[in-house]
């Protein structure tokens, strides 16, 4: 996989470092940046080695070309002493505002399924009624403090994951997905800590970057279903992940919607009468 967490020689703010950090996270030359970027390679040399500062145009088109996120791209900015152009305003601004309604659109219309919205570290932002009607027939979620965090409930021994099916290899992929699902595909500090955090419980899987599960399970189906125990029953489901198209503003890129369907009829039908047995909504942001 292609990524790196942040190297601290990178946040001292020199731009040559930070733009060949970046080379290097992507596993580019600068003659492929060059011939990528449109931008000579001597230039790309000079910007690299302290000799020159680029044009904020010239930087925002390497930027675009090694797929820097936004946030990040604003500290490529300040490096070589421009004003940063993305806003860094919280996720529920004013500016945001259309976004978060139609989040809020998404998360309502895909009921009576779970449907959460997170930031970049997994944080649960919003939810549907579903969501926490759902995860409460399995633990009181009241108990729980918040901001209620999607990935700490999973392996928490005292949250979801007594009742998740081959407990194991669903540990091992939600690791893997931290890796692969981080914002511009590098795990930067704070999704470093969080492996951390999820790999101080215990009996986590310590094989899960080079494990890559049984060829024989689920092996019909085209996703990797997530199994909770209820009732005697195992219920499947699958998950979906939405980020927002083209985002301008770093809240924007870094949120994610995660919507869970049925995997199987059978898991359908349990998942109706399971949600009827429980009609009362926790809150769980």
């Amino acid at each position: 996989m292609n990524v790196t967490s942040h190297d601290p020689k990178v946040q001292s703010g020199d731009l040559g470092s930070l733009l060949r950090y970046w080379r290097d996270v992507r596993g580019v030359s600068q003659l492929d940046l060059s011939l990528e970027a449109g931008i000579s390679q001597r230039q790309i040399s000079f910007i690299e080695s302290g000799r020159s500062v680029p044009g904020r145009d010239t930087l925002l088109t390497l930027a675009q070309t090694l797929d820097v996120p936004l946030r990040e791209r604003n500290a490529l900015l300040l490096a070589a002493g421009y004003a940063p152009i993305y806003s860094e305003t919280p996720w529920n601004a004013q500016e945001m505002h259309s976004v978060v309604r139609a989040l809020e659109r998404v998360v309502r219309q895909h009921e009576p399924y779970p449907a959460l919205v997170m930031d970049r570290d997994w944080n649960v932002l919003m939810t549907n009624d579903a969501a926490p009607r759902f995860f409460n027939c399995f633990i009181d979620m009241a108990a729980r403090e918040g901001p209620r965090n999607m990935l700490h409930l999973m392996f928490d021994p005292r949250g979801m994951r007594p009742f998740v099916a081959d407990w194991e290899e669903v540990a091992r992929s939600l690791l893997q997905r931290v890796y692969r699902e981080s914002v511009g595909r590098v795990v930067g500090d704070n999704t470093k800590r969080l492996l951390d955090e999820l790999l101080a419980y215990p009996d986590v899987p310590r094989d899960w970057k080079t494990h890559h599960g049984s060829a024989t399970t689920h092996a019909t189906m085209p996703m990797i279903p997530l199994g909770f125990v209820s009732g005697g029953a195992v219920l499947r489901y699958f998950s979906m992940v939405t980020t927002v198209g083209a985002p301008q503003n770093v809240a924007a890129q870094e949120l994610r919607i995660e919507c869970m369907f049925p995997a199987d009829d059978a898991t359908e039908a349990r998942h109706q009468h399971l949600l009827a047995t429980h009609a009362s909504r926790v809150d769980f942001s």
